[in-house]
């Protein structure tokens, strides 16, 4: 399989690999059919009205394109405000890598759930845990559209 270099960029100097002691929100998501695992961090702090995501890190466990894909999203949202990290889709994550091969694509939606899940959890942590129900079903729908139709 052909990855472009910035992938292979991604993948051999991963952007902020590793994790943030008591941090505000950590969401990790995993899909079994691939079995790529994606632990996200996040640091959030208010600045005014607005929640900023100031630091954030990952750890994955998982192939080339799993790797690039959360380096790649810490990026994407780092010195976002929540409603913006929210609004990143996997698409611009696969946009930011300069595209993915077709069978990869999985790891851009990996990295999606990840940024959704620590958001949910840092919304648990302030009371508002019903964000985190919602997520859930949300990646659950991922996992059934992206992956499950490769174990043919």
């Amino acid at each position: 399989m052909q990855f472009n270099p910035t992938i292979i960029d991604h993948f051999t100097n991963p952007r902020n690999a590793g994790e943030i002691p008591n941090a505000s929100g950590v969401g990790t998501v995993g899909h079994p059919v691939c079995g790529d695992i994606v632990r996200l961090y996040i640091k959030v702090d208010k600045k005014g009205a607005e929640e900023v995501i100031s630091e954030v890190k990952f750890k994955t466990f998982g192939c080339t394109a799993a790797i690039a894909t959360s380096s790649v999203a810490t990026e994407l949202i780092k010195g976002k405000t929540i409603k913006d990290a929210l609004a990143i889709k996997d698409q611009e994550v696969a946009d930011a890598l300069g595209g993915l091969p077709p069978i990869k694509m999985h790891c851009s939606v990996l990295a999606h759930d990840a940024i959704q899940a620590a958001v949910a959890d840092y919304k648990k942590n302030l009371g508002q845990a019903s964000m985190a129900e919602k997520v859930l079903q949300e990646n659950l729908k991922h996992e059934e559209a992206e992956l499950h139709p490769r174990k043919k």
